[in-house]
C-alpha cells in the first residue's frame, strides 16, 4: 500500500526552509537546469483580467522528482495575505506516486529571493555593499533577508509607491536584520550609486531607466514574470550583460528582453547563457568591474522541485508533548 500523501503548510515551510539553505538549493538546481539534468516546459498562464493570473509550471529534476506548481497571482491579495497562492505537487521518480503537496506561496516567496541571492553572489562586484529595493511587496523583505547572506550590506534604500508601506518595510528591515535602511522618494534616488538593485514591482511600464544606473551595478529584474509588463527600460537592457535564469523561458516570456528586441536594440544573442552556466564556471558572468549586469528572473519549476524535495525529508523537529 502506498504511503499517504504528505501535506506541508506555510507554517512548516517558514520553519524549515531558511534563506541560507535555500540559496544553496537554488545554486545546485540552476546548474542542473543548465546541464540538462532537468526538464521544464514554458509556464502556462491564463489571464483572468484585472491583473489576476492563473499559472501552471510542470517539470522534472534529477534527484528531486517531478511535478508541477499550480498557482494564482492576485496582486491585490498582497494587502491582506499573499499575492502568490497555490500548491506544489511532488511525485516520486521511482514509483510515479504523488508524495507531497506543499503551500506554494511560501515556497515561492523564499526560493525566488534565494535564487536572486545566488545570482547576486555570482554577478555583483565583490565589494558591493549598498542595496536598492524597488517595491514594497512580500518579495522586498525576502530579498533583503536573502541577499544579506551573500554581501555584507552597509545600507538599504527602499522606494515604493506607498510611502507608508515603504516606512513599514524599512522599520522591519532594521528590526529583523539590524541594517541601516531608509525610505527614498524616487527610483532615481534609490538607484543612484547602488551596488545592487532589485526590481520587485508590478509595474506595467519601466520604472528603472538606464540613466539611473551607474557602471558596475548589478540588477535583479524579478517583478515581471511574463511577456508584457516590464520594469526596466530598453536602453538599460541593451547596455547590460543580460543573464537569464532559463534562457528559453526568457526568450519567449521575458518582457524586458522582448521590448528591447522589438525596439531593434538587441537580438537573441544578447541573452547570454543561463545563470546555471555562470554558477558552474563554464561561462563568465561579470567580466569587468564597470559592467552593468542584469539577472532576469522568471522563476523555474526546478527551483520549486528542489525546495519541495528538501521539505519532503522527514522533519527532525521533535513533536511537542500535549
Amino acid at each position: 500500500m502506498a504511503d499517504p500523501i504528505r501535506f506541508i503548510d506555510a507554517a512548516e515551510v517558514q520553519r524549515r526552509l531558511d534563506h541560507r539553505s535555500c540559496i544553496a538549493l537554488m545554486h545546485d538546481a540552476m546548474i542542473a537546469l543548465a546541464k540538462g539534468q532537468s526538464q521544464q516546459l514554458l509556464r502556462g498562464i491564463i489571464d483572468l483580467g484585472g491583473g489576476d493570473l492563473f499559472g501552471v509550471m510542470p517539470g522534472a529534476l534529477d534527484g528531486a522528482g517531478f511535478g508541477a506548481k499550480i498557482i494564482s497571482i492576485f496582486p491585490a491579495a498582497a494587502a491582506h495575505g499573499a499575492s502568490h497562492q497555490g500548491v506544489i505537487i511532488l511525485f516520486d521518480r521511482a514509483t510515479g506516486a504523488p508524495v507531497c503537496v506543499i503551500d506554494a506561496g511560501e515556497v515561492t516567496a523564499i526560493r525566488t529571493a534565494a535564487a536572486t541571492a545566488a545570482a547576486t553572489d555570482a554577478l555583483a562586484r565583490a565589494d558591493a555593499r549598498s542595496l536598492a529595493i524597488l517595491g514594497t511587496g512580500e518579495q522586498a523583505w525576502h530579498h533583503v533577508a536573502a541577499i544579506r547572506h551573500v554581501r555584507p550590506l552597509d545600507e538599504v534604500r527602499v522606494w515604493g509607491r506607498s510611502p507608508d508601506r515603504a516606512k513599514e518595510l524599512v522599520n522591519r528591515i532594521a528590526d529583523d536584520f539590524g541594517l541601516a535602511a531608509q525610505v527614498v522618494a524616487t527610483v532615481a534616488e534609490a538607484a543612484n550609486h547602488a551596488d545592487i538593485i532589485c526590481t520587485l514591482t508590478g509595474a506595467a511600464s519601466p520604472i528603472l531607466l538606464s540613466e539611473h544606473v551607474s557602471g558596475g551595478t548589478h540588477i535583479n529584474a524579478v517583478g515581471s514574470s511574463r511577456a508584457g509588463p516590464s520594469e526596466i527600460d530598453v536602453a538599460l537592457v541593451a547596455r547590460a550583460r543580460f543573464i537569464p535564469d532559463h534562457r528559453d523561458g526568457v526568450l519567449a516570456q521575458g518582457a524586458e528582453y522582448l521590448h528591447a528586441r522589438d525596439a531593434g536594440l538587441v537580438t537573441e544573442a544578447h541573452v547570454l547563457p543561463e545563470i546555471g552556466h555562470v554558477f558552474s564556471g563554464s561561462v563568465p558572468g561579470r567580466i569587468d568591474a564597470s559592467d552593468v549586469t542584469i539577472y532576469k528572473s522568471l522563476g523555474s519549476i526546478v527551483q520549486d522541485l528542489a525546495s519541495a524535495a528538501y521539505l519532503w525529508k522527514p522533519d527532525p523537529t521533535p513533536a511537542i508533548a500535549p
